[in-house]
């Protein structure tokens, strides 16, 4: 590896853990501990006891250990309960354990194994992948981005699709990693490629420098991210440190669409569309849209092949379109809704969104530097075949 590549390598482990979303922070030990409120009791002749104060829920405490919310007799529990967290539970444990020293271990071993054999171009092949679409489109990064909103979908949602025969061949915790490694190094691809490329074709409109459209165009990208990253309701599961499973929540962002990520890829593509007005922008935002828009039908089949009449019973409350359910009378939120969004894993959300906003000029210059490192042949397994 050159001295140059060895500068480019932070940069590029910075945006391989945008594309992943894998930003966190790690809890250990619970450092909560209940305190004690030692009264000095008086003997007082026809003492009456104080009024007691009404309870007001301290935030910190829901977030660090999640409270169920109070369902209505119409709402029959046949899900799960999204987003649950409790601090207490958590700890580092040792490496084979089902906890975070050996998920932190997980995450490095793949994102280095990408690095190396996809990113890293003397090593990769991420530059030899984009080198062949080059010369089958001739160049034209329309048809580029075009050619990764094909390949991308059939590559991960058919390996998602797959799943049920995979686990039975290789276990589900290695369908895990079969499943996410091709799936990141396409991600990692398109992403900077779209950043390298966003501008090309012809413009439209460009309102980056409209003060109101960035400010709205901001808020409904940070919001999209709530309902982008349902995966980090059990990160463990993402690493496969804890066996993945096909889970049917049913509370939490669920009451409001059924589909989240459809919804908040809808919403993220909508925000970079109103600023950059690109025909190479509109066309990678539609074909965002339109992969999420068959997952919508695909992840209803396999919640179905999964779950049967359980599933069925949650489709009857909730819907695709956001609200929709609500707005018909067939979802009921709870009067305590907000104990189902006042949780650790939405608090995850919010700081590694935040992380990311403020990570996008290192974005655009890790994208460039990427693009510009030039074409290497080959790559780390060539000496094998």
């Amino acid at each position: 590896m050159t001295s140059r590549q060895c500068k480019l390598l932070p940069l590029y482990l910075m945006m391989l853990l945008t594309a992943t979303s894998t930003a966190f922070q790690v809890p250990s030990k619970s450092i909560l501990h209940p305190h004690t409120k030692q009264q000095r009791q008086t003997t007082t002749l026809f003492s009456t006891p104080p009024p007691e104060s009404p309870s007001i829920p301290n935030p910190l405490t829901i977030i660090a250990k999640s409270q169920p919310s109070t369902r209505p007799p119409t709402d029959p529990m046949v899900g799960e309960d999204a987003a649950t967290f409790d601090w207490s539970n958590e700890k580092w444990g040792k490496l084979g354990s089902a906890d975070w020293l050996t998920f932190l271990a997980a995450v490095g071993t793949i994102l280095t194994a990408v690095a190396i054999t996809w990113i890293i171009p003397s090593t990769g092949y991420s530059d030899d992948f984009l080198h062949a679409l080059n010369g089958v489109t001739g160049g034209n990064p329309h048809l580029i981005t075009l050619a990764y909103g094909i390949i991308f979908p059939l590559v991960h949602s058919g390996l998602a699709s797959a799943r049920p025969y995979g686990e039975k061949i290789v276990g589900a915790r290695m369908w895990r990693v079969i499943f996410a490694f091709p799936s990141l190094c396409l991600a990692f691809s398109w992403i900077t490629y779209f950043i390298s490329h966003c501008h090309d074709g012809y413009t439209f409109w460009d309102l980056r420098g409209n003060e109101a459209v960035h400010t709205i165009a901001w808020i409904t990208n940070f919001l999209s991210f709530f309902f982008l990253y349902p995966t980090v309701f059990n990160l463990k599961e993402v690493a496969a440190v804890d066996q993945p499973k096909i889970h049917l929540w049913e509370t939490g962002i669920i009451r409001i669409t059924r589909h989240p990520q459809a919804v908040g890829q809808t919403m993220w593509s909508a925000a970079h569309l109103a600023m950059v007005g690109t025909t190479f922008t509109a066309l990678t935002m539609a074909l965002l849209v339109a992969h999420h828009a068959f997952a919508c039908w695909n992840g209803d089949r396999r919640l179905y092949d999964e779950h049967g009449q359980d599933f069925l019973e949650i489709k009857k409350r909730t819907s695709v379109l956001p609200f929709a359910a609500i707005l018909d009378g067939r979802q009921v939120l709870p009067d305590d809704y907000y104990k189902e969004l006042l949780r650790a894993p939405y608090l995850v959300i919010a700081i590694g969104t935040l992380g990311a906003y403020v990570a996008h000029p290192f974005m655009q210059a890790g994208s460039a530097l990427s693009m510009n490192a030039g074409y290497v042949e080959g790559g780390i397994f060539n000496g094998l075949f």
